[in-house]
C-alpha cells in the first residue's frame, strides 16, 4: 500500500473540495435554470447531486488523503490524534482554496462571473442551529461508521447530507469551506458573506460536541481516528525508526535492513540516515550482511534531514558519542556498537550480529504489533 506524503494529501484534498464545490454549485445553477421557479425541485437536483458527488469523491480521495474536505471534521480528527495538529492548517488551506476553485469552475461551466458576492440570506437562530445539528450529525456518522465499518462511511456520509439538505432549515451545509466558498456565489446555493461567520462557528461547534460525545461512548476513538474518512496511509501515521550515526555506511544501515526484513510496511518501516553520510556503504559491510540474505549494494547513504527526523516516530543513534545526532523532541535510544569502518570481517559479523540482537529486542518491546514474531 502506498505512503502519501503531506503534498499529495493535500492535492487530493484540494482537488476533491474543488469538484465537491462544483458538484454543489453546478447543480445548484442547474436546478434552478431547469425548475422553472419551482424550488422544492431545484432543491432536490442540488441534493442529489452533491450526495452522489461525496461518495464518488471520497471513494476516489479517501484512499490518499482520507477525504475530509472539511475544516470540522480536519479538526476533530486532529483532536483524537488522526492527523498531526502541525498538518491541519495545510489541509484546511487545500480544502478552502479548492473551494473557491470549485466555484469558478461552476460559475465558468455556466457562463457566470467567476466570483459574485452571495446576496441569499441565510441567517436567524434557526439556521444557526441547523448548522450545528447537521455538523453534530455528520461527525456522529463518521465516528460511528469509521469505528465498525470503514468501507461503508462515503456511502453513510453521502446518505447522511442528502436527508440533512431536508431536514435542516439551512440545507446542510456542514462544512466551514464549502460555506466560505459559497458565499463567492450569488446563485441558488450562495450564502451572503455577512452570515458566514455564525454558520462556520456552528459547524465548528457541532464537529466539537459531536467528537467529544463519541469519545466518552467509545474510548477507543483515537485508534479510529487515523482511519477518518476511511482507511488511508500517509508518512505520518505508519510509525518510522530512524536509525542514524555520522556517515550512514555501516551500523545504521545494517539496522534498517534488519528491521525491515520483520516490519509489516503497511504499519512501520525502518529508514536510515547520517549527519555526514559516506559515498557508499562500506564494502566489507554489503559482504556480510550478504551472507545472510540481505543486499545492501544499491543502498546510498542519506543526509539526514528535518523532513526525515518529522516524520520520525523515534531516533535510534549508534553510539556514535558527541557526533551522534540529536533531534530535539524525538525520542532517542542509543545503541553502543562499533564503528565497523576498517575492522576485519570476523569483527563486522560480530557487529552484524549484535545490531541483529537488538533489532530483535526492539522489535519484542515495542514493535511486536507491527512486525512478525520474533523467538529466540
Amino acid at each position: 500500500m502506498a505512503h502519501h506524503s503531506l503534498a499529495k494529501r493535500a492535492v487530493a484534498e484540494w482537488l476533491g473540495t474543488t469538484f465537491l464545490l462544483a458538484a454543489v454549485v453546478g447543480s445548484g445553477i442547474m436546478g434552478e435554470r431547469l425548475a422553472s421557479g419551482n424550488v422544492a425541485i431545484a432543491l432536490l437536483a442540488n441534493t442529489v447531486s452533491t450526495g452522489a458527488a461525496l461518495i464518488a469523491l471520497i471513494l476516489t480521495f479517501g484512499g490518499i488523503s482520507g477525504a475530509h474536505f472539511n475544516p470540522a471534521v480536519t479538526i476533530a480528527d486532529a483532536i483524537e490524534n488522526g492527523i498531526r495538529w502541525r498538518e491541519v492548517p495545510t489541509y484546511i488551506a487545500a480544502q478552502v482554496v479548492g473551494g473557491i476553485a470549485g466555484v469558478a469552475a461552476a460559475h465558468a461551466m455556466f457562463g457566470e462571473s467567476l466570483f459574485s458576492f452571495s446576496r441569499h440570506t441565510r441567517s436567524g437562530s434557526g439556521q444557526v442551529f441547523s448548522e450545528f445539528v447537521a455538523t453534530f450529525g455528520l461527525l456522529a456518522v463518521i465516528w460511528g461508521c469509521a469505528r465498525l465499518r470503514a468501507s461503508a462511511v462515503p456511502f453513510a456520509v453521502g446518505a447522511y447530507i442528502t436527508s440533512a439538505y431536508w431536514f435542516t432549515a439551512s440545507t446542510s451545509f456542514a462544512n466551514p469551506a464549502v460555506t466560505i466558498a459559497r458565499s463567492l456565489s450569488d446563485t441558488f446555493a450562495g450564502i451572503r458573506p455577512v452570515d458566514v461567520p455564525l454558520f462556520v462557528a456552528a459547524q465548528v461547534g457541532g464537529a466539537l460536541t459531536a467528537t467529544m460525545l463519541f469519545r466518552w461512548l467509545s474510548p477507543s476513538l483515537p485508534e479510529t481516528a487515523k482511519e477518518v474518512l476511511v482507511p488511508h496511509n500517509s508518512d505520518d501515521q505508519i510509525r518510522t525508526y530512524l536509525f542514524a550515526c555520522v556517515h550512514n555506511a555501516g551500523r545504521s544501515q545494517m539496522a534498517a535492513a534488519l528491521f525491515n526484513l520483520y516490519s509489516d510496511p503497511t504499519k512501520c518501516r525502518a529508514i536510515s540516515a547520517g549527519t555526514e553520510p559516506a559515498a557508499h556503504v562500506h564494502p566489507e559491510v554489503v559482504e556480510v550482511m550478504r551472507e545472510i540474505g540481505i543486499d545492501l549494494s544499491a543502498s546510498k547513504p542519506q543526509r539526514l534531514t528535518e523532513s526525515l527526523a518529522g516524520n520520525a516516530s523515534v531516533l535510534i543513534t549508534m553510539g556514535c558519542g558527541e557526533s551522534c545526532p540529536y533531534v530535539p523532541g524525538l525520542r532517542r535510544l542509543d545503541w553502543p556498537l562499533s564503528d565497523p569502518k576498517g575492522q576485519s570481517l570476523e569483527e563486522i559479523r560480530k557487529i552484524r550480529d549484535s545490531v541483529h540482537e537488538r533489532v530483535k529486542t526492539l522489535i519484542r518491546t515495542e514493535c511486536a504489533d507491527c512486525c512478525v514474531s520474533i523467538r529466540g
